[in-house]
């Protein structure tokens, strides 16, 4: 156990040695702070007439106005918390649900294992973002419907990755030991699996969130969104 502690400890200090690893933790830390503090610096509402629509050349604005006559630069200050907060809560809860799914099936295996995979596999089948039109044109489209629609698509996926790294980890020793002790399978679970696979959830977390962002940007985009005046 200590020993792959000290790789998932190697493996994260080789990773900020990267330049590309720190560049992308600077833009991620950037579009996280313009997020969070962009819409106190906003110099109008979302909704706010400004000048003639498609105008670039506009006083007080940076990159003129769209074609409803709103300010682009304060849409973009004022757009990025809700779909930030929705992504991260999306990301957050499928890949929660799909890592436990992932190691409880590769752990179990048998029935449970069989019915986990086939599940998965139904929905991977189909494009996430259908399953999400397909929830949000029924129910609609409030923020929990959007993160559930999310939630669908993201589960499924992380669990194959997380079920492909659990795998291995099940047929190494310490796992063996501990289950010949008579460690409770829920400890086993969380105490020898789970944290041995969290080189591929950080990565698949990263992922994830991409995703996440990009499905509701779409959804949004083709008018499912909890607020469609406000910006996004």
């Amino acid at each position: 156990m200590a020993e792959e502690v000290s790789k998932k400890t190697n493996f994260l200090a080789s990773a900020w040695k990267m330049h590309r690893a720190k560049i992308g933790f600077a833009i991620t830390l950037v579009v996280v702070a313009l997020a969070l503090v962009g819409p106190f610096f906003a110099p109008f509402t979302a909704t706010e007439f400004v000048d003639m629509p498609n105008t670039v050349e506009v006083p007080g604005t940076f990159f003129g106005t769209d074609f409803l006559g709103q300010d682009v630069w304060s849409r973009f200050l004022l757009g990025g918390r809700s779909i930030l907060f929705l992504g991260a809560m999306s990301t957050i809860i499928g890949v929660l649900m799909g890592a436990m799914l992932g190691v409880v099936a590769a752990y179990v295996k048998g029935a449970l294992n069989s019915f986990i995979m086939r599940t998965f596999d139904i929905v991977i089948a189909f494009p996430g973002i259908l399953w999400a039109l397909l929830l949000v044109s029924m129910l609609g489209s409030s923020s929990f419907l959007i993160i559930l629609a999310t939630v669908v698509s993201t589960v499924p996926r992380v669990g194959r990755i997380i079920y492909g790294a659990a795998v291995a980890v099940v047929e190494r020793d310490f796992v063996s030991a501990a289950t010949a002790i008579g460690e409770s399978r829920l400890r086993i679970v969380f105490r020898e699996i789970l944290p041995n696979t969290t080189s591929t959830l950080l990565v698949e977390t990263n992922l994830r969130f991409t995703y996440s962002i990009g499905g509701i940007a779409s959804l949004a985009f083709l008018g499912f969104t909890s607020d469609p005046t406000g910006a996004n």
